[in-house]
């Protein structure tokens, strides 16, 4: 007997293909992110409403049903509230476009999307100082290619302010080493952004990449940084990394490695650094890629504690460092690199 195609697997398939895919052109993380979000409502729909889903039909959505999946999520799952909130805007894109597709129910999904965001505390901006970089990456040892390749991501993710997944998709094409030497990042909503790479960066890159025999023509899509067998490194691989040496710097500095860090606090320390220098936010504002000024405004908007860090660092100029060439030969180039950071 023929298995009977649902409306819901019609629309969502129709959704995710026709107006992700086709219509609005989203990014691949995008997709990905929404397409997790239906796999929750799935299993929610399953698992709690007892309604299988080959046998999942519109009609067995409504408003309650969303929220009750949403309070699902946080009640259940453990989800933030910021996590509740990117599912719902999967949900609400999916409605927007039944709008148009069925008509027919237009006020169940207009009552769908009349959901309220629900509001979060703001958190304070995590970020490190540069003796806790410092110090983190002093423990990244030169000695084998795998400590060499960690010492090169951790030091773009921190000189580039790149979120993990720009980092992770970088290519050899996606650098240039020669003046003015830049790299190419692609990130959310589909946009690229250049940022400008200072010497010493440079030079670490390049001995990475010469190393690695990533110049040959070949290699020009292939992942810039790689597992054991090849393939690029995930999110949850990078944050390993970074942990690794922030548990061996804890040991050496436990008073001044603080407990919350991630990839994404690399990030955060950049933008806090520039600004304690006197940069401008709207630089700021291009280097880390926010669509808007005010997304840049929560470095500037920190804590007293942080505004005080910031006016007695203010005289110290960022910029205006020695670079000397990289070497993996010793440990040197290293010093000189967390030297640089100031």
């Amino acid at each position: 007997m023929k298995k009977r195609i649902t409306d819901f697997a019609e629309y969502l398939e129709a959704f995710f293909i026709e107006y992700l895919g086709a219509e609005i052109n989203v990014s691949k993380h995008t997709v990905r992110s929404y397409r997790d979000t239906f796999v929750h409502l799935i299993d929610y729909m399953d698992n709690v409403q007892g309604i299988s889903v080959n046998k999942l039909m519109m009609k067995d959505f409504d408003r309650d049903i969303i929220l009750a999946f949403l309070n699902w999520l946080e009640e259940k799952r453990n989800n933030s509230i910021a996590t509740r909130n990117q599912r719902y805007a999967a949900i609400r894109s999916f409605c927007q476009f039944l709008e148009r597709k069925d008509p027919t129910r237009l006020a169940t999904w207009q009552s769908m999307r009349s959901i309220r965001i629900k509001k979060k505390k703001k958190p304070s901006v995590n970020y490190l100082t540069v003796e806790e970089i410092r110090c983190i990456l002093d423990q990244v040892s030169l000695k084998n290619r795998h400590g060499r390749r960690n010492l090169t991501i951790l030091t773009l993710l921190y000189e580039t302010g790149a979120r993990v997944q720009e980092l992770i998709d970088l290519t050899p094409a996606s650098i240039r080493l020669e003046k003015p030497a830049i790299v190419r990042l692609h990130g959310k909503g589909n946009k690229s952004r250049i940022v400008p790479l200072r010497d010493q960066m440079v030079e670490i890159l390049r001995t990475y990449i010469e190393e690695n025999h990533l110049l040959i023509p070949s290699k020009k899509e292939h992942p810039l940084f790689f597992n054991s067998s090849g393939h690029k490194l995930t999110g949850s691989g990078i944050t390993y990394i970074l942990r690794t040496y922030v548990v061996m710097a804890r040991t050496t500095e436990p008073e001044l490695i603080h407990e919350k860090i991630s990839p994404h606090c690399l990030r955060h320390s950049r933008a806090m650094h520039l600004l304690q220098a006197g940069v401008n936010l709207v630089y700021i504002r291009d280097l880390l890629g926010h669509v808007s000024i005010q997304t840049t405004e929560i470095y500037a908007k920190a804590d007293s504690r942080f505004k005080r860090e910031a006016l007695e660092k203010a005289s110290e100029n960022f910029f205006n460092v020695d670079i000397k060439e990289a070497s993996w030969n010793d440990d040197k180039e290293l010093k000189s690199f967390l030297k640089g950071l100031a």
